[in-house]
């Protein structure tokens, strides 16, 4: 009889009733967490690879800044910047950047009234860079000064590097941010499993009485909240699949084009991809097999406290 009893399926013994306040509130409290953790994790990633792309698009450009003169003069040293700028080794394009593209540049900050025409700016010359590694700076800078002594190039390095160190910090506070709601998730585990295990200490007392061993008991217990922790997560991971898919589209339809521009500065096009939601499931079992994990150890715990 015991045994039978015993070798029946734990998922068959309510040391946990399925229809508890607590385990819906617990299945609750780990929706809420894996969505947070979701929603960061995606984040930091969409930051990584944006990162990623500026880095490497920036790393293949140089800049030639020309100094205003005036006439005809000016558009005679922006033709010559880019003749010298396409005879260099590693260079794939170059083109003049007009008054109407800096005017675009600068419109999120100025607005889209503002006109360029009665100022004396410098004229701009962009470089694009098919093998960064065949270029040589100091020669085209040679050629440069040769021809135009005024002219510079800005290789853009110090940006690159600040871009770096930004991304780095974001994805860093990203990281600790999701450690933190991790560690977060385990607390309530915890608290939950020994409120369950308090709740039904007659249920765990009539067990032992049977012969059920700690190990058992735990691996029923076990069972249940990874069943809680599954659940919670999968609807946390499914809310927070649903609202990256929501932000991408307000972010491409409905936000004006410059408030649209600058969030794909930082986020790229909102848009997860395959890694990304494969990223989002991994967080899901992640916290599922913490859930599961925790809850037998705490249980593990709360037995060797109340054994005689």
């Amino acid at each position: 009889m015991i045994d039978q009893f015993l070798n029946r399926n734990r998922s068959e013994i309510s040391v946990v009733p399925r229809s508890s306040i607590a385990g819906r509130t617990l299945a609750l409290l780990v929706a809420i967490m894996t969505f947070l953790s979701c929603v960061t994790f995606g984040a930091v990633y969409m930051v990584q690879n944006s990162a990623v792309a500026w880095s490497s698009e920036v790393g293949r450009e140089i800049t030639i800044q020309l100094q205003p003169v005036q006439g005809d003069e000016m558009t005679s040293n922006v033709r010559t910047a880019i003749s010298l700028a396409l005879d260099s080794p590693g260079v794939g394009s170059a083109k003049e950047l007009t008054i109407e593209d800096s005017e675009r540049l600068l419109a999120p900050w100025l607005g889209d009234e503002f006109d360029l025409e009665g100022f004396d700016l410098p004229r701009l010359v962009v470089v694009h860079l098919s093998d960064p590694r065949a270029f040589d700076r100091a020669s085209l800078e040679e050629k440069l000064n040769q021809s135009l002594p005024d002219a510079t190039i800005d290789s853009h390095k110090p940006w690159q590097q600040k871009l770096n160190a930004m991304s780095g910090t974001i994805v860093f506070s990203g990281l600790l941010a999701l450690m933190l709601i991790m560690a977060a998730t385990i607390l309530a585990v915890i608290f939950a499993t020994n409120g369950a295990m308090a709740s039904n200490r007659e249920i765990v007392d009539v067990l032992h009485f049977i012969g059920a061993s700690d190990r058992y008991i735990a691996g029923a217990f076990q069972s249940r909240f990874f069943a809680i922790g599954l659940q919670g997560g999968i609807v946390g991971g499914a809310a927070a699949l649903v609202f990256f898919i929501l932000a991408g589209i307000i972010t491409n339809y409905l936000l004006p084009s410059q408030n649209a521009e600058q969030v794909e500065l930082l986020f790229g096009q909102f848009s997860l991809g395959w890694l990304g939601i494969i990223g989002l499931i991994i967080v899901v079992a992640i916290i599922a097999g913490l859930t599961s994990i925790t809850s037998r150890i705490t249980v593990h715990r709360f037995l060797a406290q109340v054994a005689p």
